[in-house]
């Protein structure tokens, strides 16, 4: 007896979300069919040119757009955008510097000053118990 090895497949939604696209600008063919693992590793590595335009260009999705502008994608709600943004509308945002996009920026900043300060405590007392042990 011959096992037939059948390839994964995912939606389109979780194709685009792995190549950091926003699936409603994605080619109609992309958005309608199957993307096998095989399929995917190959727009990974060899990216047709919508896939450049799109990376370059956007629409962006949001957690691209919040990674852009260095806020997270919360921070993004709070400050009304909820919509993918264009590359050239992200530049202009940060240009304009908007009050909730500093504020977002600062908030972010010290989110990851008290995970990096969580980080350093949690491996202190791991070291700890280790000494402790021996």
């Amino acid at each position: 007896m011959t096992t037939q090895q059948t390839s994964q497949t995912m939606k389109p939604a979780t194709a685009a979300k792995k190549l950091g696209v926003y699936l409603e600008a994605t080619p109609a063919e992309f958005q309608e069919g199957v993307v096998t693992r095989a399929e995917l590793t190959a727009l990974q590595a060899d990216p047709p040119a919508w896939l450049l335009d799109l990376r370059r260009d956007g629409p962006h999705p949001r957690p691209v757009v919040a990674s852009k502008l260095g806020v997270s994608i919360a921070g993004l709600a709070r400050g009304g955008v909820t919509e993918a943004l264009t590359t050239e509308q992200i530049d202009a945002l940060k240009q304009d510097a908007p009050e909730w996009l500093r504020h977002e920026r600062s908030v972010q900043v010290d989110v990851r000053k008290e995970t990096a300060r969580i980080k350093e405590l949690h491996q202190e007392q791991q070291e700890k118990r280790e000494n402790q042990s021996r």
